[in-house]
């Protein structure tokens, strides 16, 4: 059957109501205490442990283990939130095996790592549940200061911030705040609200205040934000999404993965989100991933994700790779969209895909195409910052923000981080490092 005479067919509540539960459990369910302890002393302590080295918050990871060996969750909570205060959905989200996992001396030696992850969730998710907010403000300083964006760099700089003394007003343009973790997250990584658990865990320091569906260029300017406050931190993130490039593409069937996977993450009950039957993907990242496997999960009968390039090459990791494929996914490498195909309605009925070959490092189509039918075609090939909100009082390079070393713009008074600067990675983890990093420096900035 031609791709262009299948029927299409996008509906809602295609699994068994209880499949839904089962399918979107937590894929790594927790340690409990005596699985923590028998993990914890497979670690060898390492002396300039190479995976804290990989660690891009960097957590003393040895420490982290050697306390949890000692039956010390807490201490151990505390050693990893104080250069990581997301450190719990971190341990959840976290790419471990391309980070500290993968450089990890069990893992060189033998294979197998020791699962710094779930050892790191162990001891975050006691100390939340079990304890008062280790941390404590400073004195306060009467110094207010402004972060746009309420994600993880947001949060982190708010935080470092706040324990210094600090009042800090975070302006989130979403209704709820969270950023990637509450609205980008796999719903299989992240069980239970705990991207909320979690910001209502890290504003018990106090001293910081969310306005939520506040943004930057509707609703206040740079300027004065930059007048009002006595320093400013933009975490803005990435709003737009590439485009494909296609005719057709306002076309209904063709889905922004990014969205999508928002209004998933975001759904009371899963069965009321409607899913085609035959999915293709265009990417190669996480978003890809996310986006494939949930939509098997949801109870779409194929997923293909199309790639340009080989499997090395893609963003996502080999065991992101691995969760999709061992969740029914097909993944297939060298192909590029070419056209998209559209039924008598106008909606989509298929995609035609260009085989690509990479010579001399170029990336070429050969010219022979295959078409594969598809109900929902998704957008995944990467987003891009919207600098429009600031009014080029701030200087951009390859479309995202300039910054130094210590995450300073080119604005005075002006810091930035996470995925919205040159160099930023779409990590949790990194946007993280981010913010802690502009804190300190905003904090020796408002001190000097």
């Amino acid at each position: 059957m031609a791709a262009t005479d299948h029927e299409r067919d996008v509906q809602a509540n295609r699994l068994e109501s209880s499949q839904y539960d089962r399918n979107f459990s937590d894929i790594h369910p927790a340690l409990n205490r005596h699985e923590a302890l028998v993990e914890a002393d497979r670690c060898y302590f390492c002396y300039d442990a190479p995976c804290m080295n990989a660690c891009p918050t960097g957590i003393d990871i040895p420490m982290f283990i050697r306390q949890i060996s000692a039956d010390n969750a807490n201490g151990s909570a505390k050693t990893i939130l104080s250069e990581n205060i997301l450190g719990g959905m971190c341990a959840r989200v976290c790419p471990t095996e391309t980070l500290c996992e993968e450089v990890c001396v069990r893992e060189t030696s033998e294979g197998k790592p020791v699962k710094i992850g779930l050892l790191q969730r162990y001891a975050t998710d006691h100390l939340m549940n079990n304890a008062e907010h280790p941390f404590s403000r400073a004195k306060e300083t009467g110094k207010k200061i402004a972060v746009v964006g309420a994600g993880p760099g947001g949060l982190s700089c708010a935080h470092r911030l706040a324990m210094h003394g600090h009042d800090v007003t975070i302006f989130e343009a979403r209704e709820k705040s969270g950023g990637l973790n509450e609205y980008g997250i796999a719903a299989y990584k992240s069980v239970d609200g705990f991207a909320q658990s979690e910001l209502d865990f890290i504003l018990q320091i106090g001293g910081i205040t969310i306005e939520n569906g506040k943004a930057l260029g509707r609703d206040f300017t740079i300027a004065q934000l930059a007048k009002d406050h006595d320093a400013v931190f933009l975490g803005m993130g990435l709003a737009g999404v590439n485009a494909l490039g296609l005719d057709g593409e306002d076309a209904d069937g063709v889905v922004d993965a990014v969205d999508y996977i928002a209004d998933l993450r975001q759904a009371d009950d899963l069965s009321k989100l409607p899913v085609g039957r035959r999915i293709v993907v265009i990417g190669g990242g996480m978003t890809a991933i996310d986006a494939a496997t949930q939509t098997k999960l949801l109870g779409a009968e194929e997923v293909t994700i199309a790639y340009r390039r080989g499997a090395e090459n893609m963003n996502a990791s080999e065991y992101e790779q691995e969760v999709a494929q061992t969740n029914g996914v097909t993944i297939r490498h060298w192909l590029q969209p070419r056209a998209l195909q559209r039924d008598a309605d106008g909606a989509i009925s298929g995609i035609e895909l260009e085989y690509t070959k990479q010579t001399n490092g170029k990336l070429t189509g050969t010219g022979e195409t295959t078409t594969i039918a598809a109900d929902q075609v998704f957008k995944a090939i990467g987003q891009t910052f919207d600098g429009a909100p600031l009014d080029d009082t701030i200087v951009l390079e390859k479309g995202r923000i300039k910054v130094d070393a210590d995450r300073r713009t080119s604005m005075k008074g002006v810091w930035a981080g996470g995925d919205c600067i040159v160099g930023g990675e779409d990590l949790t983890v990194a946007a993280v490092e981010d913010g802690k990093l502009a804190a300190e420096s905003i904090h020796a900035t408002l001190n000097a």
